[in-house]
């Protein structure tokens, strides 16, 4: 054959071949996650995000496909659902439209989309969902059951503050933890085994010895008279032929808190139980189903004692081995007993579970004492320690984590936290491990009471600590972003907040992970843009949503903290710029992330609560509350810091009305928030000095950053701040964690980075680099390093990283990031920065450096977006876009303006 037709054969064999469009789905979601378990059909949603080599692209339509089975789907035999083509544009929060799907089963599905010029892409790879149980006649068979029964005398809910008093009746105490195990039969190939449990407080399944999933303390906190949370999970490959067996041990969690130990409060829903369905689909197409009842057996394990605020004790002297294993003889086992059924009505765990993320190794080791000895691990996080430790039967070991550390060496469970310890019996002479199951703490430090030191000269028969860890507990959810830059002091601020923030991200989001674990609502209410930009929240937000929907008051009151295991009282139940949570994170979930769908759903919670704040309101004005938390000086009106977060609420709450088409509410709370604006500038706005109020950093910042300001007065009050802070504040914070998030706003976003450079960089005063000068690992809960070492609420400071210093963020205007705003701000001495962000369309890029005269960026935009890139130039400067001169560029106030679509970029500027 000659090279003619050798190439005539190949131009054929090419034509023949299908042709692809330039974009790929590279990510594919199901309700925000990949491949996730216990869906509820109600409203829930697909996304897709999409890459190209190519730049200017974006999706013109898509199909989406679901089949009952993989080779359905691959046989292109599309059986539960087929879109078809859809003309749309829409590759997020796209809602499930078709037929009803049935619980319990796990479908497969897959999505292809149609690029800029209608060339159609390869199918993404093939993904799965697992729907949950959505009435409780699906539970079937099923029943809660434990060890023990609970009389309803001993139910303590709310909890009490603190500790009940001595003698009385109530006075709950901890057990130990209880084993229960099931064992079945499974004589036939498996095609499908999928495990629902939930377990109160908290539980850990296994299946044949082996641990099933990988949560720590599961399943998440809530208001278990209202809700309680399940898990689902997919054993298909872990069942053998033959016997099997499911084992579980609970914990009390703050399902049941006893008072032994320290306690931020004590009470009880009850005792610890469980519930189980195991649904098995033989591959003949049968069913079978395991559930919990009576038929379970159950022991005291080697838990003898647990609190979520105490510690944990473990005696391994009562191991029984392999006790979830087929192999073991449970003839001494008592039957499960029947449970009280909780009140709340079981529903699916939507959020990433809380797991072990990090290992730390011990950094340096002291000996204070006979067989005492400090471990120092460097970084204080939220965790429990893990023990190698040999020894002899009956030997015991104390634990104590803390955050601080005493002069003379010992550990400091400081701000009144004391006693947390966890206690350790050996119960053989090899090597063992162990690490607590159903508590944690703040810890750098752990503390070891009763053994030695590996390799320590000894001349007795004491237990040695052969190796030692530090495991950090948090919610897992993916990280959404990163930030660097020149300047080695802002990069380490940057670390200390998110020490803070990844410490306090658990089931919700704590105050502090040692004197509180309580979901206080300021911290998701001041910090959420800030975790957001670290790590994708927004499932999370989703589960906090609903905690709060449940503890919400009959009178329409959202109470400071959700769930409310404690009712506290005056401020410390009813704050505003707590309550107002309620309304805003509905507006986060929606601007950051475009659900419409939750907004209708929390919509009359909202409602209610707009109602409540309506009949507290004096003229318009809100003028009680806990104020600017913590701020230095207590120098602004605790009316000014409320009536401005009312407004903020109510502003947002008419938006999000008209978006769900309620206009008639739309239009009364648009004219509401005009009236509160109103009576707030007559109340505190000084027409005559342009101040507001005292005049205070948080004073001037919030009506700025909140758009209260009239536009005649934002210059002269935008001033004013200026001289606030750097003529009378001599440069130090004054802000507390309510009004601090506005100043790094108002400064930011009006164009005076160099003001908060400048009160950042300082260390000699309190403030982040002050802390750090401390020797603070963690953000610490006050300015001057007091009280929680390890608390995130004032690290407002990261909003400023990615917004300002590496300049992203999304137009006012925009949904889900779909309009970005590439606008990174040059202040100080820094030279260079790089930030990224995982927006719903995927990851949006700018990596800039000054050096001499020229100033470069990369930027990258992702798929199905568009961008308006800001960049420093003068005048005369040249433009060079991927390596391409811009000519007629337009020059504004020392900036340049570039629109740009999807893709990469690089842009230099001389």
């Amino acid at each position: 054959m000659n090279i003619y037709k050798i190439i005539v054969t190949w131009c054929l064999l090419l034509l023949l071949l299908p042709v692809y469009a330039q974009v790929r789905v590279a990510t594919a979601l199901c309700d925000n996650r990949i491949n996730p378990t216990g869906i509820h059909t109600q409203a829930f949603f697909f996304s897709w995000q999409l890459v190209s080599q190519k730049n200017n692209q974006k999706q013109t339509a898509y199909q989406l496909v679901i089949a009952s089975s993989k080779s359905m789907l691959d046989r292109q035999q599309y059986d539960i659902y087929n879109s078809r083509i859809v003309k749309s544009n829409q590759s997020i929060q796209v809602i499930y439209k078709g037929p009803a799907l049935l619980p319990g089963r796990t479908y497969y599905w897959k999505v292809k989309v149609w690029d800029a010029s209608n060339v159609a892409s390869q199918w993404s790879e093939p993904q799965t969902f697992i729907t949950g149980l959505f009435e409780p006649s699906d539970w079937g068979a099923a029943r809660w059951i434990g060890a023990e029964s609970a009389s309803p005398d001993t139910r303590v809910v709310p909890f009490v503050h603190g500790k009940l008093k001595e003698n009385d009746p109530r006075i709950i105490k901890s057990k130990a933890a209880p084993l229960l195990r099931k064992s079945f039969f499974v004589a036939k190939p498996v095609k499908s085994a999928l495990l629902f449990i939930s377990g109160l407080g908290h539980y850990q399944a296994s299946i044949n010895g082996a641990k099933i999933g990988n949560a720590f303390l599961a399943p998440g906190w809530t208001t278990y008279d209202k809700t309680v949370l399940y898990n689902t999970y997919d054993i298909t490959n872990d069942l053998s032929k033959g016997n099997n067996v499911i084992g579980v041990v609970l914990g009390d969690g703050f399902y049941n808190v006893s008072q032994e130990r320290y306690v931020k409060g004590t009470g009880s829903f009850g005792k610890p139980k469980m519930i189980a369905q195991l649904k098995i689909i033989y591959t003949d197409g049968s069913e079978e189903y395991v559930v919990s009842d009576t038929s379970w057996k159950t022991k005291p394990s080697p838990i003898v004692f647990n609190n979520i605020y105490g510690g944990e004790d473990f005696d391994a002297r009562f191991i029984e081995k392999k006790w979830n294993t087929g192999s073991y003889n449970d003839r001494e086992w008592k039957p499960a007993l029947l449970a009280a059924v909780p009140k709340g009505r079981l529903l699916p765990e939507i959020d990433y579970p809380v797991t072990i993320m990090d290992t730390l190794s011990v950094k340096s080791v002291k000996v204070i004492g006979d067989n005492k000895a400090c471990y120092d691990f460097g970084q204080n996080i939220s965790g429990i320690p893990q023990i190698k430790i040999k020894g002899k039967p009956g030997q015991t070991v104390k634990l104590i984590p803390a955050e601080l550390v005493l002069d003379n060496g010992n550990v400091n469970q400081a701000d009144g936290v004391t006693p947390h310890f966890y206690q350790y019996t050996i119960g053989s002479n090899d090597e063992e491990t162990w690490h607590p199951n159903f508590s944690y703490f703040a810890a750098r430090y752990v503390q070891v009471e009763g053994a030695g030191i590996k390799n320590q000269q000894a001349n007795d028969d004491r237990p040695v600590i052969t190796d030692i860890k530090l495991l950090h507990n948090r919610n897992s959810a993916p990280a959404n972003g990163d930030f660097i830059c020149s300047d080695s002091l802002l990069n380490r601020i940057y670390q200390l907040v998110d020490w803070a923030i990844k410490s306090n991200i658990q089931s919700y989001i704590t105050d502090n992970p040692q004197r509180e674990k309580l979901s206080w609502q300021g911290e998701q209410n001041f910090m959420r843009a800030a975790i957001n930009y670290g790590y994708d929240v927004y499932n999370l937000y989703r589960s906090l949503v609903q905690n709060m929907k449940d503890a919400q008051h009959s009178n329409g009151l959202i109470p400071d903290i959700a769930p409310e295991y404690i009712q506290f009282d005056g401020p410390f139940v009813d704050s505003p710029e707590w309550g107002t949570t309620g309304m805003l994170d509905l507006w986060f979930l929606y601007s950051c992330y475009g659900d419409t769908a939750i907004i209708r759903n929390a919509y009359p919670m909202m409602r209610a609560y707009a109602q409540y704040l309506q009949t507290k309101a004096e003229n318009h004005l809100l003028l009680y509350g806990l104020g600017d938390w913590l701020d230095v000086g207590n120098v602004t009106p605790k009316g000014l810091t409320a009536t401005a977060y009312y407004y903020k609420a109510i502003a947002a709450l008419g938006t999000m009305a008209a978006i769900i088409g309620e206009k008639q509410d739309a239009s009364f709370y648009q004219q509401l928030s005009d009236s509160i604006k109103q009576s707030f500038n007559h109340k505190f706005f000084n027409e005559e000095k342009k101040i507001y109020a005292t005049g205070s950093q948080t004073a001037m910042a919030m009506p700025l950053s909140l758009g209260m300001v009239d536009e005649k007065n934002k210059k002269e009050v935008l001033d004013n701040l200026i001289h606030q802070i750097e003529s009378i504040d001599g440069n130090r914070i004054t802000a507390g964690d309510v009004g601090h998030r506005f100043l790094v706003k108002a400064l930011y976003e009006n164009n005076h980075p160099e003001v908060l450079y400048n009160i950042t960089k300082r260390g000699d005063v309190p403030g982040y680099a002050y802390q750090l000068n401390l020797g603070a690992t963690a953000l610490i809960e006050t300015w001057d390093g007091k009280a929680s070492q390890n608390q995130l609420a004032m690290g407002h400071i990261l909003e400023w990283f990615y917004e300002g210093i590496a300049g992203i963020r999304q137009d006012k205007q925009s949904v889900a990031f779909k309009n970005i705003i590439i606008q990174p701000q040059v202040v100080g001495a820094i030279t260079s920065a790089s930030g990224s962000f995982h927006s719903p369309y995927g990851w949006i890029k700018s990596n800039w450096e000054l050096k001499q005269n020229m100033f470069s960026i990369d930027i990258e935009i992702p798929v199905n977006t568009q961008a308006k890139v800001i960049l420093p130039a003068r005048s005369n400067s040249k433009i060079w876009m991927n390596g391409r001169k811009l000519d007629g560029w337009k020059w504004d106030n020392e900036t340049v303006t570039l629109q740009v679509n999807a893709g990469k970029y690089t842009i230099n500027i001389k």
